[in-house]
């Protein structure tokens, strides 16, 4: 019988993921989706800590429900690397997107465990647990609770069956308020986080790995459309304030002015809830959000502000009442030119040709960089697939991207010996 510890790192990386895509691990039968302090969360969290422990390290978790497994430097009580990503997930998840990250930090101390060598810093690999914002309508809450970025708009915030923040918080296990997790300066040297591309790039290219340069700007808002319901047969057509048609014409709106700007320019509508929600009542109100991205802050914010143009003239075209709110703005980040330096050498010394490039989606990195130096590095994903249950990764690749992961470490090492 083969053991665990005689496969790969790469290929056991991809098999724990794998591992977590199903049951208890979701909190959906039949789909994967692993919410933020849920019952799926706390199993997830329960097979790292063996996972974590297995490999070497002294586990806790943090007062926002982050796992935090610790590899001790040299000298005890050294400022640590930081490795990690997220392990919640969107509805009807691939399987990589974040987990792939932490398993990939793990497999790291495993070797370095096992090979008996300590590094001049400590290395912790951190499990977030809350990076999508599927379960409260506000993402990226731990990496943001550990970096010490979290503001009051943040907190006050409730799941769609009304469970606030504090109160989910107060109910699992952490007990704690997600501001006590931030982390003292000058107790992180860097943060690295290995993640799934999710676009074609890579593939396109014939390319395992890539390094990231930055990150877009992102913000996010919430809008409410207040109609007036009314009965689907008697409500004459002029007479009608139909709250979910003037959302039809606002969503065509956002999708216009994102196709009119920039190529890097997008804007999305993901998910909207109409009200009261019969087949024969006249919507009387919507709920739908808004994530506007650019890699340039000054291109995103003047979309956003056309947007909420473009949306006020609407509402008051068909006679109702428009609030919009914003739940987040998360500024361009750019990853670390020294470490970017070092990962391209870790990338080339694997036999990868060196590939820089931007990245669409947000991480946990572009929020820790406020706290230390960030880097990051793209894995390819099948056919750039991600947040779909068709996300798949070749352990090939994995096993390539944990090699110049180490190296990486290895490189580090030395520039802080």
């Amino acid at each position: 019988m083969v053991s665990a510890l005689d496969i790969p790192g790469g290929a056991r990386a991809v098999a724990r993921c794998d591992a977590l895509g199903q049951g208890p691990y979701t909190d959906e039968p039949d789909m994967l989706f692993r919410s933020y302090l849920s019952r799926a969360h706390a199993a997830a969290l329960d097979a790292l800590r063996g996972w974590m422990e297995e490999a070497g390290m002294t586990v806790r978790l943090d007062p926002a429900a982050n796992l935090i497994g610790r590899y001790e430097g040299a000298t005890p009580d050294a400022p640590a690397l930081l490795i990690g990503s997220h392990i919640d997930s969107v509805r009807d998840a691939g399987r990589y997107d974040g987990p792939l990250g932490v398993m990939l930090g793990i497999e790291c101390v495993a070797a370095l465990n096992a090979a008996g060598r300590r590094l001049p810093f400590a290395i912790e690999i951190l499990a977030f647990g809350d990076e999508e914002g599927s379960r409260f309508p506000a993402s990226m809450l731990c990496s943001r609770a550990v970096a010490g970025t979290l503001g009051d708009q943040s907190l006050d915030v409730a799941d769609r069956n009304g469970i606030g923040l504090a109160a989910a918080l107060e109910a699992f296990p952490a007990s704690g308020r997600l501001a006590e997790a931030a982390r003292a300066p000058g107790t992180s040297i860097a943060f690295l986080e290995a993640h799934i591309e999710q676009g074609p790039v890579l593939e396109a290219e014939g390319l395992a790995l890539g390094v990231v340069t930055g990150i877009a700007a992102q913000l996010r808002f919430q809008a409410r459309i207040s109609g007036r319901a009314g009965h689907a047969g008697t409500t004459a057509m002029p007479l009608r304030r139909d709250a979910l048609t003037a959302a039809a014409e606002m969503v065509l709106a956002v999708e216009r002015i994102a196709r009119e700007g920039p190529a890097d320019l997008v804007a999305t509508v993901g998910r909207m809830t109409v009200a009261p929600g019969a087949v024969n009542v006249v919507p009387g109100r919507v709920d739908f959000s808004i994530d506007v991205r650019s890699g340039d802050e000054t291109v995103r914010n003047d979309a956003a502000l056309a947007i909420h143009a473009a949306l006020d003239m609407i509402a008051e075209t068909r006679g109702v009442t428009l609030e919009i709110e914003q739940v987040q703005d998360l500024a361009a980040s750019p990853c670390d030119p020294a470490l970017m330096d070092l990962l391209d050498e870790a990338v080339a010394s694997v036999g990868q040709p060196v590939r820089r490039l931007v990245s669409g989606a947000g991480h946990d990195a572009m929020v820790m960089a406020a706290l230390c130096p960030t880097a990051m590095l793209f894995i390819r994903c099948a056919g750039g697939i991600s947040h779909n249950p068709a996300e798949s990764v070749e352990p090939e690749d994995v096993e390539l991207a944990l090699r110049a992961m180490l190296g990486f470490i290895d490189r580090l090492g030395e520039k802080h010996a």
